[in-house]
């Protein structure tokens, strides 16, 4: 396959006008012929985005530990052009995370968007930053605890979120640094805590300004330390509900877009129609672009991350600096970027072609077009 005249995103960040050459699976050099020929005029070519939290999608939530849920999941994914998925588990007893994460181990990756990893979020929160998390399951970090779900899932989880002013969360984050990327959410810590979590090993913040005490001027807290933390990177819903939009563009400046992973943190509604749905086994109201607890507590979005993206750019983020945070970053920092993530040579074929408009006319998923 060949795909001509589209506007490429490089891999040092700017669109060029060129061809892309497709072997099997996989782009290649440019010294192929193939006849299966794409006019790619007057769009955009971006890698296949990644989500790295996401709870679900397509009427399906990854917490029933199903199959079908993956797989259905995975194909609603893979048509709106995220083509690499992390789907996030939440705060449940032990006998349901085990069969979510064996799921994931079984999981066959023969449709829709590849299953790359597990973003375990929860249960080593904070319970007064629970958020739509269940209170009843929340526990302290425990390393044996996390090493067996690892082990569970075919050592599948990519992240783990931890709320640093737990007991135990220093001497966890210390002793899984190198085994795991630790992240900070669900907390209430105070900027000092969330800095020694920082210098302990943890690189990573779940959902910036959702779930933790405020950024203000006279305590910085989590987000404050993020800033600090050079080697942090930092995930940013974009869905027009959990950050506004003055916030979106403040924090791109703040952070830069080197440092910023967009993610959808979707339930099961997205795609759907309004409704009663439920997350992690609590019952949710979806009205619009907003999903809530019976008591208004926001319960994930319903909004994938193309559409998140494409928000972004909405609200005035440059569409270099959106298409490096929801298909570049997440991709380094769940240690995938030498097989996707770029239009590069030898890496599998994830790409979307987008219009002027930003809307999604093609998916080519591994070589193959599927939309």
């Amino acid at each position: 396959m060949i795909i001509k005249n589209a506007k490429v995103y490089l891999e040092n960040g700017v669109f060029e006008k060129e061809d892309i050459y497709i072997r099997d699976d996989r782009f290649a050099e440019k010294n192929i012929y193939d006849n299966h020929i794409i006019d790619g005029e007057g769009l955009y070519a971006i890698p296949g985005l990644t989500d790295i939290h996401f709870h679900g999608c397509a009427g399906y939530d990854f917490c029933q530990g199903s199959q079908e849920a993956l797989e259905t999941m995975a194909i609603y994914q893979a048509e709106n052009g995220i083509t690499t998925i992390c789907p996030a588990t939440m705060t449940l007893d032990d006998e349901k995370l085990i069969k979510i994460f064996l799921s994931g181990s079984e999981y066959n990756n023969e449709k829709g968007a590849t299953l790359v990893g597990i973003n375990m979020e929860g249960p080593y929160l904070s319970y007064a930053k629970k958020g739509a998390q269940n209170p009843a399951f929340l526990k302290k970090p425990d390393v044996e605890h996390f090493r067996k779900m690892n082990k569970l899932s075919g050592n599948l989880i990519k992240l783990v979120t931890v709320a640093p002013e737990e007991e135990e969360s220093m001497a966890f984050i210390k002793e899984l640094k190198d085994e795991v990327l630790i992240s900070i959410g669900h907390t209430n810590a105070d900027y000092n805590t969330a800095i020694q979590a920082f210098k302990n090993g943890a690189s990573h913040v779940t959902h910036l300004y959702n779930a933790m005490a405020p950024f203000s001027h006279r305590a910085a807290a989590v987000v404050g330390a993020a800033f600090d933390s050079d080697n942090t990177r930092v995930e940013l819903i974009c869905d027009g509900v959990h950050v506004e939009s003055s916030v979106i563009r403040a924090t791109f400046k703040l952070f830069g877009d080197d440092r910023i992973i967009l993610v959808s943190d979707s339930m099961m509604a997205t795609g759907m129609e309004n409704g009663q749905y439920t997350l992690g086994g609590q019952p949710v109201t979806v009205k619009g672009n907003k999903a809530t607890f019976a008591d208004g507590t926001l319960a994930g979005s319903v909004t994938n991350l193309m559409e998140c993206m494409q928000k972004a750019i909405s609200f005035g983020i440059p569409v270099e600096s959106a298409v490096k945070s929801a298909a570049v970053n997440p991709a380094k920092e769940i240690g995938i970027y030498d097989q996707y993530g770029s239009i590069s040579p030898g890496k599998y074929a994830n790409l979307v072609l987008l219009d002027k408009e930003f809307n999604v006319k093609n998916v080519i998923l591994k070589g193959k077009l599927i939309k």
